[in-house]
Order: C-alpha cells, then sequence, then structure tokens
C-alpha cells in the first residue's frame, strides 16, 4: 500500500490538492495559503455531512453549510523542506513542517470509530509556541476563506456564534443558524510532554444542550483514553477494510489512483452514516451543496459492488427504505396510492418531487439490485427493493400512451444533461425507455426468485411485449423519438441501456455494431465532455473488450481529475473519481448477465495483472493472475450456492479443482472448454481453476514493473511522469 500513499513535497495550497480525512460523517481537508500574512498557517478545513441550514433567503432543499476550521499557527512560516503524506494504510496524515523558525512534526486522524479528529504534534525549541485556533466559517479570515475563490453560489446562513469553556479546559463553540439548524464544535489542547501536544475536536449537529453534551463527551471519552490504543483501533478498521480485496496493476498510476478511491469510499460513507452527496464531508464553495439523483449517487456507489466493500453501499439502502414514504410523496398526490419518485436534487430527507426527469428512482433502484446480486440478500430484495421497485415502475406506467403503431409509448421527458438549461424533453427518451424495460423485467425475476403472484404481473409483460423500440439511427442510440445526438453531451443517458444496465450487452454481432456505433459517435461529438463521460465511456469501452481504448479514456480522465484525486467543474463533486475505480474493475471483471468474466478488456500493455476477492454477481468472490499476457489460473468461491458460468479466456484443456467448506478437497477434473466453463458449487465451496499440466503458483502478489510510478498523488508532480520509480 505505501507505493500508493498520496505525498506532498511542498505544502498544499489549495483543496484541489489538500490532504483529505474522513470517516463517513466527519472530514478534514488539510492545506495552506500562499499570502504573506498567512504562510505560518496550516488549514483543517472541517465538515460535517449532515449539518444543513432551512434556507431563508429563497424557496429550495436545506442545503450543506460550511462549519469551520482548526487552524494550526506557527511561530515561523512554513518553509522548504516540508513533507506530508496520506499513509493509505493507517488512514493518518504524517507530516513534517518546516518553518522560518523550526520544525513541527504532525500526526492526525478522524476516527474510524469514534466522532473524533485527533491531531498530534512535536516541535523543535523555535516552534514550542505553536497553537492549534477554531475559527467557525463567520470567523475565518476572508484571505482565507475565499483562497479557493469568492463563494458566489451557495447559501450562506446567518449564523449566531458563542463560546464556551469547560472545567476540564474543553472549549465549546456553538453555531446557530434558523430554527434548530447549526452545529456544536467542542475541542480540547492538552500538553503531554515538553514538546508534544494533541488536540481531540467532534462536532455535533445542532445547537441545543444535547448537540453540546454530544460533541463534549466525544471529545472527553476519546482524550481519556490510552492515546496509542485509541489510534490501533482506528487503524485495525481500516486494515479490516482494506483486505475485502485486493487490486494490482502494472500501470502505477492507475493502481495509486484505484486504492485512493477506496480510501476515499470509506472516508466519505460507513454503514450507519448519511449516503454519500456531491462532496462527502469535504465541504467548500459549491453550487451542488446537496444530493443529485440524475447520475451522482448512482455512481458514487458504482465501486462499491465488485470491490467487495458492500457495507459501503448499505448508507444508500438503508437512506432509500428509512425515506420510503418521502419517496411517495414526491409523485403528484393523484399517483401517491400506487408511485414513488424522486426528482434531481435534494437533502438527505429525499424530499424533491419527480417533474419531467422521470427515471432517477429507477436508476436508484438499479444500485439496490446490485447490491442484492451481489450478496443474494433475499431478505433485502423483498423488504426495501422489491416495493420501491414496483412503485417506480407504477409512475411511469401512469405515463404510458399507446400509439397508432400499437406500441406503448412515453411522453416527453427529459434525458439528464442533455439540453439542461433549455430544459429540453424528448418524447421515447432512451433514458427513460431503457429504465422502464429494465424495471419490468427486473420485478419479473424478483417475482420468479420469492414465487411471489403479484397481480400487475401480466401488465409487466405486457410493457416488455409492446414497449416501443429504443430509438435507434445511423449515429447509434439516439437521444429519444426523432431527437439524435446533435451536440456534445457529457452524460452517458443516452445510452443507458448499454451501461450501466445491460440490457445492449454485445453478445451479438448487431449489438456489437451498436454499442461501437454508439460509443464513437458520442466521443465525437467533444463540446460538452467532462470526466465522468470518460468514465462512463471508458466502462461501456470494457464491455466491448475494448481494453486499450478503456484504458487510453482513463488516462484522459487523469489529465483533469486535481492532484489529490478529487474533481470539481463549477464546484466539486465527489462522483467521477469513484466511478474511474468502477471503470478499473470492468477491466479486471464483469459479472452482469449471469456470466464472471475474468480480465474482459485489459490493455495490450498490460501483460501482469492480480486481484484477489473481487466480487461478482450471484456472490462470488472471484480471484486471479495474469502473466506473460496469459491467465494463469482463475479462483472462484461461491457465497450463495448460485449457478457459476465463467469466461475464462481459455481455449482447450484445463483442469480444476473444487474444494468444499472445511477446505478439503471434494473432487477435480478437466474439461475441454471454448472459454465458457459451468460448475456446481455448493455454498461454501471454492473452485480453482487453470490451463496445462503444471500445477501454478497461487499466490497473489503485487505487480511490479522497472518504472512504476509510485506515490504520484498527492501535491502536483507532474516530474513522475517520467519514469521516477522507488521501492521505499
Amino acid at each position: 500500500m505505501a507505493n500508493n500513499d498520496m505525498e506532498w513535497v511542498v505544502k498544499p495550497v489549495s483543496w484541489d490538492e489538500g490532504a483529505f480525512l474522513g470517516n463517513g460523517l466527519l472530514g478534514t481537508m488539510v492545506y495552506g495559503e500562499e499570502h504573506a500574512s498567512k504562510r505560518n498557517v496550516l488549514r483543517m478545513v472541517t465538515g460535517r455531512t449532515d449539518v444543513t441550514a432551512i434556507r431563508t433567503d429563497k424557496p429550495g432543499f436545506p442545503p450543506r453549510v460550511q462549519l469551520g476550521e482548526l487552524d494550526l499557527e506557527l511561530e515561523g512560516k512554513i518553509y522548504h523542506p516540508t513533507k506530508m503524506r496520506i499513509n493509505l494504510w493507517n488512514a493518518e496524515l504524517q507530516a513534517t513542517l518546516t518553518t522560518t523558525s523550526g520544525e513541527v512534526k504532525l500526526r492526525s486522524l478522524v476516527h474510524s470509530l469514534d466522532p473524533v479528529i485527533a491531531i498530534e504534534i512535536e516541535t523543535t525549541e523555535g516552534e514550542s509556541g505553536a497553537r492549534f485556533a477554531w475559527y467557525p466559517f463567520p470567523e475565518v479570515d476572508p484571505v482565507l476563506k475565499n483562497a479557493d475563490g469568492v463563494n458566489l453560489n451557495q447559501y450562506v446562513p446567518q449564523t449566531e456564534v458563542a463560546y464556551t469553556e469547560d472545567e476540564d479546559g474543553t472549549r465549546v463553540c456553538t453555531q446557530g443558524y434558523s430554527g434548530e439548524d447549526g452545529c456544536v464544535t467542542a475541542w480540547k489542547d492538552v500538553q503531554v510532554s515538553p514538546n508534544r501536544r494533541i488536540c481531540w475536536l467532534s462536532i455535533a449537529r445542532g445547537h441545543g444542550e444535547s448537540a453540546k453534551a454530544e460533541a463534549v463527551e466525544a471529545v472527553a471519552q476519546a482524550s481519556a483514553a490510552n492515546f496509542e490504543e485509541w489510534v490501533q483501533a482506528h487503524r485495525a478498521w481500516w486494515h479490516r477494510y482494506y483486505q475485502q480485496s485486493f487490486v494490482s496493476l502494472p500501470d502505477g498510476r492507475l493502481e495509486s489512483f484505484y486504492w485512493i478511491q477506496m480510501y476515499k469510499l470509506a472516508s466519505a460513507t460507513r454503514v450507519d452514516k448519511p449516503l454519500i452527496d456531491n462532496q462527502g464531508p469535504w465541504l467548500t464553495s459549491t453550487p451542488w451543496p446537496g444530493v443529485w439523483f440524475n447520475m451522482n449517487v448512482q455512481m458514487s456507489y458504482s465501486p462499491v459492488y465488485t470491490a467487495n466493500r458492500l457495507e459501503m453501499g448499505e448508507s444508500l439502502v438503508r437512506s432509500l427504505h428509512a425515506n420510503r414514504n418521502q419517496l411517495t410523496r414526491n409523485v403528484p398526490e393523484r399517483f401517491q396510492h400506487d408511485s414513488a419518485g424522486l426528482g434531481r436534487s435534494c437533502s438527505f430527507d429525499l424530499e424533491t418531487n419527480v417533474e419531467d426527469e422521470v427515471g432517477n428512482l429507477t436508476w436508484i433502484c438499479h444500485n439496490v439490485w446490485r447490491h442484492y446480486r451481489y450478496t443474494m440478500d433475499d431478505g433485502m430484495l423483498e423488504e426495501i427493493l422489491f416495493p420501491i421497485l414496483k412503485r417506480s415502475v407504477n409512475y411511469y406506467i401512469h405515463l404510458l400512451e399507446e400509439g397508432e403503431d400499437g406500441c406503448l409509448h412515453l411522453p416527453p421527458t427529459i434525458s439528464p444533461e442533455y439540453g439542461s438549461f433549455m430544459r429540453t424533453t424528448v418524447p421515447d427518451c432512451h433514458y427513460d425507455l431503457s429504465l422502464l424495460h429494465w424495471g419490468c423485467e427486473t420485478l419479473l425475476a424478483i417475482c420468479k426468485r420469492l414465487s411471489v403472484n403479484d397481480p400487475l404481473s401480466p401488465k409487466w409483460e405486457d410493457i416488455l411485449e409492446h414497449l416501443v423500440p429504443l430509438p435507434v439511427d445511423e449515429t447509434g442510440f439516439m437521444v429519444g423519438r426523432d431527437m439524435p445526438l446533435a451536440y456534445g453531451h457529457r452524460h452517458f443517458s443516452h445510452l443507458l441501456a448499454i451501461f450501466p444496465l445491460h440490457l445492449i450487452n454485445g453478445e451479438t454481432e448487431e449489438e456489437r455494431a451498436l454499442i461501437a456505433t454508439s460509443l464513437r459517435h458520442w466521443l465525437a461529438k467533444e463540446g460538452d465532455l467532462r470526466g465522468f463521460s470518460m468514465t462512463g465511456a471508458a466502462s461501456i469501452a470494457a464491455v466491448l473488450g475494448w481494453g486499450d481504448e478503456a484504458m487510453r479514456l482513463l488516462q484522459s480522465l487523469l489529465l483533469i481529475i486535481k492532484p489529490n484525486t478529487m474533481y470539481k467543474e463549477a464546484g466539486p463533486v465527489i462522483e467521477t473519481p469513484l466511478a474511474g475505480a468502477e471503470s478499473i474493475q470492468d477491466m479486471l471483471l464483469q459479472s452482469w448477465g449471469g456470466k464472471l468474466r475474468v480480465f474482459p478488456a485489459v490493455p495490450e500493455a498490460w501483460t501482469e495483472l492480480a486481484f484477489h476477492d473481487l466480487r461478482g454477481e450471484g456472490a462470488f468472490l472471484v480471484s486471479a493472475v495474469r502473466k506473460d499476457a496469459a491467465t494463469q489460473w482463475i479462483r472462484v468461491k461461491s457465497l450463495a450456492g448460485e449457478p457459476c458460468l465463467i469466461k475464462t479466456g481459455w481455449q482447450g484443456r484445463i483442469r480444476w479443482e473444487i474444494f468444499g467448506v472445511d477446505g478439503k478437497e471434494r473432487v477435480t477434473g478437466e474439461s475441454v472448454i471454448h472459454d465458457e466453463l459451468s460448475l456446481e458449487l455448493k455454498k461454501g465451496e471454492e473452485a480453482v481453476l487453470y490451463p496445462g499440466e503444471e500445477i501454478p503458483d497461487f499466490h497473489v502478489r503485487p505487480v511490479g514493473g522497472r518504472d512504476k510510478v509510485v506515490r504520484y498523488f498527492g501535491g502536483h508532480k507532474p516530474w513522475r511522469l517520467y519514469g521516477f520509480h522507488s521501492d521505499k
């Protein structure tokens, strides 16, 4: 993991290149400022995901608000050689700050299990006067507050600030917004030894006595604990998390990028924390201080499934279930008896009326369906997904109209992001047709799985039989009826049937040609392509097995990803880099359609690859190693006893061994195959497959390379493109 750490060889000076820490609720972005008056300050801009404020300036959902920052104010100006590093394995920031007066060694973490941020410093004599200072957002110096740009987009509430101090030295800052909205920050700064200090900080939502007690108690418990044992508990959580799966690539930049997204994912959400919004806990100036459902949430959660980190997806599943009544209230009253939906944007209560953009809830249901398919948890399927998806499809049913051609048609709706400023609508929109088709198909599959005789099953079958085909012309898939893709379109909403729904999957030559034509036409319309365009296009290329094209698209993505792997357009958004991790997964393992595809889209240059315990649909754990441009072996473990069909890439005779739940060999055999192999695996059983006569080495090891770039991300280091490598 060490070679994938983020590293800074000079002080970061913007949100774009700051060092970020988080535990799914609290987070900090650590960086400095080059203004002459602030070169002695290391900023820890701090956020809590669920702190919002009711708008008093105009109608709108309660947006997230900036809370403030804990500043380390030094005696001297931060100078060279200052170094910072995010240790991914331990989820800690480690730094040596050289100043014009001395040196400060710093260690910081946002605890995995407790709502507490800790910063430990050790100072030389010249920096013995270094101090921690908390500034609520209204009191942050304008030089710092506007360092990343003047905030012209985001709502900033009127705030009442008050301070108190407890007898044990814990200081408390209360920020009150309108009504009950606000936050309480409690922090305690302790001199542990003559040159060592620790500061603990916690933030609670609200501004009443209970919020104050919550923040103070969190700091009290953390500061009373044995510090090193407390740190070890934090590390142990992360070590367990990382070992859920392993990926190693010959491209050092993409490998580091992938692991940083795994770190970012668990820093942004947890099982019992809020769902991932547009920024996670690292809020800064933005026009999007909330939750967006026409792409952002769906893509943010997209890497959790194959990565075998399904607990990170629980926050989405839990949020939908907890707010299921609000999903009903989001549709017009006349449809609320049987329907539900999601508009474009909202706060964490999911209150957002459905207007012309209809399919967002159905697309979110696809994420939950994936969660089911990777777990095969029938309880979740029955209790959560089935009722929500049924209501989502019912809303579409109310909109369907029978045309003179005998087909069922949809009225004009929005294809997300196409003609956004003009609110362009189009009949028989690809986005909605594909989601409706997928929804009906999935509801029928659920009924079969659960042995449910639903009275609407004939209706879903009728829709599948009579729904108008997806509009197509010589350029491939169209946006909708009579509307070809005529100009740049950053969203892949007009290609949803290919990805991520896989209704059109390239299993026939006709489908492959349609996918290829559609992809090429989309990318040729360059005008409005963005980072998430590259991730969607890379995953579509991977469907076709175009490894070189997928890699080229991901390398294009890295050109616009920020040095710390964050992403920004008109404001910061978190989904694009996370979706980039899914694109990498799609090159290594695909499992849609009931088939495990091992190394389906490998670039020609990637002659060596390795992954361990990636997860596939059907609840399979898959491991594989590629060497000398050939797959050496594949291991598949069944967690649910589902049918197992593997696309291996091999031709001819292969050998296989099946091990029982107790790890003992149950059966061995050999088969002559043409790429695909079907195995009967009971729950808990594991199969190992390999070609040839000789038993291979079944160990999974990191993939090396003489010119493999290490620790590329963090500060801006363009020179690391040119063969820099290290074994340290």
